[in-house]
Parts: C-alpha cells; sequence; structure tokens
C-alpha cells in the first residue's frame, strides 16, 4: 500500500543522531490493524548506539505494553487507537510514568469544515472532533501531542496550516507536527 522501502531503521537512526536530530520517533502506523507490537528488538539495538530520546507508537494497548517499550529503552511511548478506545488509558501512563512519556498520537483528516480523528492509519473514522480530542487528550495528562494531517500525510506538499493553527497555539502542551513536509520551507512556515 504505496509503502517504500528505504534501509534498516537502526542505521537510519544512528546517522540521523549523529546529524544532530535531538529525538527519534519509531512508530508502527498498522500495528494495531494487525495486532502487534513488536518494536523492542529495533528499539534494544537503536538504544544501545544512539543516545537521544526515543518515542515509540504503535499497537500499545495497557500498561504492561508501556513497561516493556520503557524496559527496551523508550524514553515516551505515543497512544492513539488504544486512547481513544480508553482515554482513561492517557492518565494511567502519566500517573505512573509522568506526563512527559506520555505522547497522544492524533491523526486527523480534513471533514465537513473541520477536522475528525481517525485511527488505523486514517482508515477508520472515529467520529471524534480532533480539536476536542487534543484539549481532552492534554486534560486527561498527556504531555505532548503527535498531529498528523492524513490529508497531506505523504504528499511532501507541505503542512495543514490550518490544522496546525487550531490546534498548536491553543494548547499547553508541545505539538509536534507530521504530514506533508517535503522541503526546508515546509518547516519554517
Amino acid at each position: 500500500e504505496g509503502r517504500r522501502v528505504i534501509g534498516d531503521p537502526h542505521e537510519h537512526a544512528v546517522r540521523y543522531a549523529n546529524e544532530g536530530a535531538d529525538e527519534l520517533l519509531y512508530m508502527d502506523i498498522v500495528a494495531t490493524l494487525y495486532g502487534r507490537n513488536q518494536l523492542t528488538d529495533l528499539l534494544e539495538r537503536t538504544t544501545e548506539d544512539v543516545f537521544i530520546p526515543v518515542t515509540v507508537g504503535g499497537g500499545i494497548k495497557c500498561l504492561s505494553d508501556v513497561k516493556r517499550l520503557f524496559d527496551s529503552g523508550a524514553d515516551k511511548v505515543a497512544v492513539n487507537t488504544a486512547a481513544l478506545h480508553n482515554p482513561s488509558l492517557i492518565t494511567e501512563i502519566a500517573q505512573k510514568y509522568g506526563n512527559q512519556a506520555i505522547v497522544v498520537s492524533i491523526e486527523a483528516k480534513r471533514v465537513n469544515g473541520g477536522w475528525e480523528a481517525y485511527t488505523d492509519n486514517g482508515r477508520e473514522r472515529t467520529g471524534k472532533d480532533a480539536i476536542k480530542w487534543a484539549f481532552e487528550a492534554q486534560k486527561l495528562g498527556a504531555g505532548e501531542i503527535l498531529l498528523t494531517s492524513i490529508d497531506q500525510e505523504g504528499t511532501r506538499k507541505g503542512v495543514d496550516l490550518d490544522l496546525i493553527k487550531a490546534i498548536g497555539p491553543k494548547l499547553n502542551i508541545p505539538v509536534v507536527i507530521s504530514g506533508g513536509v517535503g522541503c526546508p520551507e515546509h518547516i519554517k512556515e
């Protein structure tokens, strides 16, 4: 499904760290769809050689999944589907590991003049307003939002500035933007 093989993630992580990246994000974007959460081996290998914070997401359903990832070297976990189905998971993670450890991933798609939160890499509708969900996630204890524009994801044509403006400046926690970046000018925007 539009997949592009670009090489070994561990090798890329080492290169990114050596080139000045200050954080890494490993996301298995179809983990929930296929009922898996298998990034621990990659995470253990990476954290042996890379000494910057690493966030991991995909297939996280409960505190034992979170513990396994932290035990394997993760600094933060990113949760989307499980948080939407069980919002109290955000609070549970924040209370056990601290707000800085929980990133809520929001896959937002334009629907009827607003944005709807999606799951399963933008395949499944939730009926939940993405903007309201960001504020709810913050209130529940999220320390950060990973905001992905499904409409722009993979296009390299620029980010959804309207989506960013609707969420980013209004939250009291960091918002990391994903979807559409194709050149340095897009980041500057």
